[in-house]
């Protein structure tokens, strides 16, 4: 593929790890280890690709819903997680990125993500770990940042657009997902990067997270590439802008 094929920014929506386990009566923690391994395998796998930016889906707010003992399970996972990986992608020139609302996560977890941000914030490429998030609470919380500046003086109302939001949203710090792939089957978004994703390329593929692999990756990123991207444009207008 050539570099302007290659999306910068990929966002992935793990799906799938509970069915993986049951299928092969385990307990539902199971496919969320095996999901573990996946993120390592893919992380490597999009940087070998020219992926600068990965965003994973790894807690919604809305999974707070689940059995309580999974909810623990998950919660020790990704501390485990983040205690073991961060020096090793800060090895590997990747800097640690969690997005969403940290207010229900113990102390100790807290103090844990901060810890594996420091160490990883030299990195050149980015992996961004959504927790406790959702779309709809990011833009309500962008909404309350501006309201905030307009009350204080320091915002007028007419000077609000689509820029100054994007810079109060999660992730105003990397380009927008140029692709988003969903494991497991389903087909919609589940409340992820609602706002981030107004022009992202959707892939939909049925194997479950725990059996994507980097080849499954690479036949995601050949499907993007054999896309064209027209952001309101005609594709005469496009092929004109190649030329």
């Amino acid at each position: 593929m050539s570099g302007n094929s290659i999306p910068q920014h990929v966002a992935i929506i793990m799906d799938g790890n509970n069915r993986w386990a049951k299928a092969r009566k385990k307990f539902g923690i199971a496919g969320h280890q095996e999901g573990v391994e996946r993120v390592r395998e893919i992380l490597e796998a999009a940087i070998a690709s020219g992926v600068k930016v990965l965003t994973l889906y790894a807690f919604s707010s809305e999974n707070w819903q689940r059995p309580a003992a999974e909810v623990k399970g998950l919660m020790a996972l990704l501390q485990r997680y983040l205690e073991k990986e961060a020096k090793l992608l800060a090895k590997k020139n990747v800097r640690l990125h969690l997005i969403g609302s940290r207010e229900r996560f113990s102390k100790k977890l807290n103090a844990v993500m901060d810890e594996a941000e420091r160490v990883t914030e030299n990195g050149e490429y980015q992996l961004n770990i959504a927790v406790d998030y959702g779309g709809r609470w990011d833009i309500v919380e962008a909404a309350k940042k501006l309201a905030q500046d307009v009350k204080a003086g320091r915002l007028e109302v007419d000077e609000i657009n689509e820029a100054l939001f994007t810079q109060a949203c999660q992730l105003s710090d990397v380009p927008e997902p140029d692709l988003l792939i969903r494991t497991g089957g389903e087909q919609r978004i589940s409340n992820y990067l609602i706002w981030q994703c107004a022009y992202t390329e959707f892939y939909f593929t049925p194997e479950l997270w725990p059996d994507f692999t980097g080849e499954s990756l690479e036949k995601a990123l050949v499907d993007y590439a054999g896309r064209q991207r027209r952001f309101g444009m005609t594709s005469e207008q496009i092929a004109a802008q190649g030329s």
